[in-house]
């Protein structure tokens, strides 16, 4: 059930006790390119999980780009016969785990080396601002890691221990 018990992550820009840190660089407007250099959008927010009170995700406003190619979001679930994650109009955010992300700071531009722009056009969408909950989550992570086996999620905040969060220095 997604409540606002079951709810993990915060977006920065709602929450008024934090910021980014004075090591960090806060990437807000920056715009974001997959491995083939394509600009997917730009990072509108960032996602913030109040537990290990570190950013776990970039919220990205998708390039018009990913909207037009028109891909039915890809699911491991789909591979047994059930579609049921679908794109819908306003759909027009994604996210990105942090430990993913290749900064260039003398262009303020972010790099995703291991994605690219069709995987970000098949992959399921959200409004702006919408909760983001763990089934969510996890579809984003099966969707960028579609090569490997299927995999078995941490249901706590041990989640957030995965590669894919672990910011690269």
């Amino acid at each position: 059930m997604n409540t606002e018990k079951n709810k993990n992550l915060y977006y920065l820009d709602d929450l008024s006790n934090y910021e980014v840190a004075n090591e960090d660089k806060d990437v807000r407007g920056w715009n974001v390119k997959d491995n083939d250099g394509r600009i997917i959008g730009k990072v509108d927010n960032l996602l913030v999980n109040k537990a290990t009170e570190r950013v776990v995700y970039l919220d990205v406003e998708v390039d018009k780009s990913i909207i037009d190619a028109n891909h039915k979001p890809y699911s491991q679930s789909a591979k047994d016969g059930i579609h049921e994650i679908l794109n819908e109009d306003g759909d027009n955010h994604l996210i990105i785990p942090i430990g993913l992300a290749q900064l260039n700071l003398d262009s303020e531009l972010v790099f995703i080396n291991e994605i690219n722009h069709q995987t970000f056009a098949e992959t399921k969408r959200v409004k702006k601002g919408s909760p983001i909950y763990r089934d969510y989550e996890i579809i984003i992570l099966d969707s960028y890691n579609r090569d490997k086996q299927a995999q078995e999620y941490e249901k706590d905040n041990a989640f957030y221990d995965r590669k894919e969060f672990k910011r690269k220095t």
